[in-house]
């Protein structure tokens, strides 16, 4: 019943065509049509993406669009949390049938012993992006991390990409502008300062598996 429940909201959320077009403009529209149930609508649909692994930074730069900056932010955190939520109790309700689901997804292995430095796996992790959002959340829901440990985990770790992407939504509508441009230019060092850390959080992350 769970998962009949969460295929029909996605259903319409299809045919009202916001899963057939990866642009942030056809999720602002459809979004924007619920007026004040606006903010709602968008956590929702950010809480139920990771069940056929939209991707999640375009919703976050729909979130800074349709919201501007402050409360963009806000919602993305939200919609991220209860979309990392989901993943991670479905993983770990479901256990082998949600495994075999994703069995084509890179899940990462995490070791058996892993409760201990759950915190700061996950933190690694969310700081510097070297596995997608979502399959972080399913693997986590996999191992023996304590929920509460991948839960805060999570809210810090993911802060930063949040505020980049919220603003680089929220300035969007100014494009060519001395704002817009800083705000792309901090993508530019967030992708760059992930690619920099990658191989050295990878050892550690490793350290921490032994």
């Amino acid at each position: 019943m769970l998962f009949l429940a969460f295929g029909i909201v996605m259903f319409v959320f299809y045919k009202n065509g916001v899963l057939s077009y990866a642009q942030v403009e056809a999720i602002q529209r459809f979004i924007q049509s619920f007026g004040m149930y606006a903010p709602l609508m968008f956590i929702v649909l950010f809480t139920l993406a990771p069940l056929i692994f939209f991707p999640d930074g375009i919703l976050a730069l729909s979130g800074g669009l349709i919201f501007g900056f402050a409360w963009g932010s806000v919602y993305i955190v939200l919609g991220a949390l209860c979309g990392g939520t989901l993943s991670f109790y479905l993983a770990r309700l479901y256990g082998t049938k949600m495994h075999e689901k994703l069995a084509h997804e890179k899940l990462v292995n995490f070791h058996k012993n892993i409760q201990k430095h759950g915190f700061v796996m996950i933190l690694m992790l969310r700081l510097v992006p070297i596995v997608p959002f979502n399959i972080i959340s399913y693997s986590a829901g996999f191992s023996t991390i304590r929920y509460r440990d991948f839960f805060f985990a999570t809210l810090f770790g993911m802060l930063p990409g949040v505020f980049v992407y919220a603003n680089i939504g929220a300035q969007s509508l100014s494009f060519g502008s001395k704002e817009f441009y800083i705000s792309v230019g901090l993508l530019v060092v967030l992708v760059v300062v992930s690619m920099v850390l990658k191989q050295r959080v990878k050892k550690r992350l490793e350290a921490y598996e032994k």
